[in-house]
């Protein structure tokens, strides 16, 4: 494709720095992943034309399928690679090879609940009670890193769990004085943890001495001329920085969502357009779901500090709504939604579940007015502010000025968003608007987000605002309501196939669970699968045009 002018400002943008670099098609789905030591010069490489007649099919489909590009900055080329393979497994890129399989990196393991702890090599992190260092990028120098460790701290490299005597007497390292032999008693359990925390501290970076000591002995061999010496003690300096340089960890990125490396700025992005007091750190997402109005469904995402906070997902089945209205859809939604909190808030605990409710039970219209102004009175310090505190404080900071750390696990309890997102536009929100002030929360902030050109809708605002593509705080948007998409899609695909899976097509012959699942993809009811020629039932896999006629019979035979 012709080098466009958003591409060519994103390239003149790119630092030469080591990182790794993404590319994106049209839908913003990651195609490529990539890692460099100049991320600038490597990204340019792609869009020079007198390259092209050198470049093999699958390189041209790449550039080709190139609409958009990010990349993310690191330390080092060690990190880069790291990072690759991380990201690479995430994503999947269709255009990657490598980093695809089930291959991990090498960690670095040591249990001090063992009868007597040893460091092994694994590349699967396990919640076993053991301490791990790495991914390292190169397996090599942590190999050799650790046989120095090894015999810097006298630890054991046999691979008995518990060794005894018996092992002892075919031990090298205990021959060789590379171990203390702890299994017959030479040192008691406690020195011998002495001697493990000494090299968990080498692995933290506390190698000052040993690194003091190899530098002298390499000076000495080579004013000797002993260069092969001194060749092998440089090469074990430079295996020790390998192993023990510290590098950064990367969050865990969505499947499939546009790319989010650092959601922190995201969010104090989002918060400063926005003019929010700070950024949001829970933000709920709304989506609905129909297909010619059946199976009308809704979903509910929450992000915590811009990461998918899976357990607080919610789905709703609409009750009231009969014909095909998302607006109606997405009132009803956020008006069960929101009283069922607020009853959590009142109550301090969750509310009972409502057989065949996929969202729960509600509360009182009384209990939902005082729940209402209880937070009202709590976000201007009055009243139940030590009781709803995390209800009606703003996320983000404590009005000190400085920025709250991130937290890993959002908070016990209920809490109010603080920031709602409807998929649409000025429709849908200002359906979701009239639910929240009829129940007292006209305070939450709330916002619609548009498809077409990503436009952003607010309250009381005649025009949207238009960010711009590259906007994180619009990326960050993307990624809320994209989930909320495909939650409500999902909940509507499972409907449909639970009616499908019930239906009469279960007494046509050799009709399985994947031809089902191909006739529900292919036409997405019973009822337009009654509608559908012979022939387009024959262009599902699974079946030929004989089978398609019969079952075409078949469904005319039961109408």
């Amino acid at each position: 494709m012709p080098l466009t002018d958003a591409i060519r400002n994103k390239l003149s943008q790119a630092p030469h720095r080591p990182g790794v670099y993404l590319h994106k098609d049209r839908f913003g789905t990651v195609i490529y992943v990539g890692k460099a030591r100049d991320i600038r010069k490597r990204v340019s490489q792609y869009f020079h034309p007198s390259r092209r007649m050198g470049w093999d099919p699958k390189f041209n489909a790449l550039v080709e399928a190139i609409h958009d590009l990010d990349w993310h900055v690191v330390k080092s080329e060690a990190e880069a690679l790291l990072l690759e393979g991380k990201l690479i497994k995430e994503f999947k890129p269709r255009f990657n090879i490598d980093f695809k399989d089930d291959k991990r990196f090498l960690l670095l393991k040591v249990n001090l609940n063992d009868p007597i702890p040893r460091f092994t090599l694994t590349r699967l992190r396990k919640d076993d009670g053991s301490i791990y260092f790495g991914p390292f990028a190169h397996s090599g120098s942590v190999r050799r890193a650790i046989t120095l460790m090894r015999r810097k701290f006298r630890l054991r490299g046999c691979r008995a769990l518990t060794p005894g005597e018996a092992d002892y007497r075919h031990c090298l390292y205990a021959n060789l004085q590379n171990c203390t032999a702890p299994c017959i008693g030479n040192v008691t359990r406690d020195d011998y943890l002495a001697q493990v925390r000494a090299g968990i501290d080498f692995l933290h970076g506390q190698t000052a001495e040993l690194r003091t000591e190899l530098e002298s002995e390499m000076r000495k061999a080579a004013a000797t001329l002993d260069f092969e010496k001194a060749a092998q003690l440089r090469d074990a300096l430079s295996d020790l920085d390998r192993a023990t340089q510290k590098t950064e960890k990367f969050e865990r990125i969505p499947y499939k969502l546009p790319v989010a490396i650092n959601p922190e700025a995201d969010l104090r992005e989002l918060g400063r357009v926005l003019g929010l007091p700070a950024p949001p750190a829970r933000i709920e997402g709304f989506d609905i779901s129909n297909i010619s109005g059946t199976y009308m469904v809704a979903s509910m995402v929450s992000f915590w500090h811009g990461r998918p906070d899976r357990a607080s997902y919610r789905r709703f089945k609409m009750k009231t709504v009969t014909r095909q209205d998302d607006f109606a859809c997405m009132a009803e939604t956020v008006r069960r939604r929101y009283t069922r909190l607020l009853g959590e808030i009142q109550s301090g605990k969750p509310a009972p579940r409502v057989p065949g409710d996929d969202d729960g039970g509600e509360a009182s219209v009384e209990a939902l007015q005082r729940a209402a102004d209880d937070i009202s009175r709590a976000a201007r310090g009055e009243g139940r502010a030590d009781v709803l505190r995390d209800a009606a404080a703003p996320a983000g900071g404590d009005g000190s000025g400085i920025e709250s750390p991130w937290v890993p696990r959002p908070p016990p309890g209920a809490r109010l968003p603080d920031l709602i997102l409807v998929d649409g536009g000025r429709g849908q929100l200002n359906a979701a608007r009239a639910e929240l002030e009829r129940l007292g929360l006209s305070s939450v902030p709330i916002l619609g987000l548009a498809k077409e050109y990503e436009e952003i809708h607010l309250p009381g605002r005649d025009d949207p605002m238009r960010l711009g593509l590259d906007s994180p705080a619009v990326k960050l948007l993307q990624r809320v309501r994209d989930e909320a998409h495909r939650f409500a899609n999902t909940y509507n695909a499972q409907l449909r196939l639970r009616r499908i899976s019930e239906s009469v097509l279960d007494e046509f012959p050799g009709m399985g669970d994947s031809r089902k699942k191909a006739l529900l993809r292919k036409f997405g009811s019973l009822q337009r699968l009654r509608l559908a020629s012979a022939g387009d039932i024959a262009s599902v896999p699974g079946f030929g045009e004989r089978m398609a006629a019969d079952l075409k019979a078949f469904l005319a035979a039961r109408q």
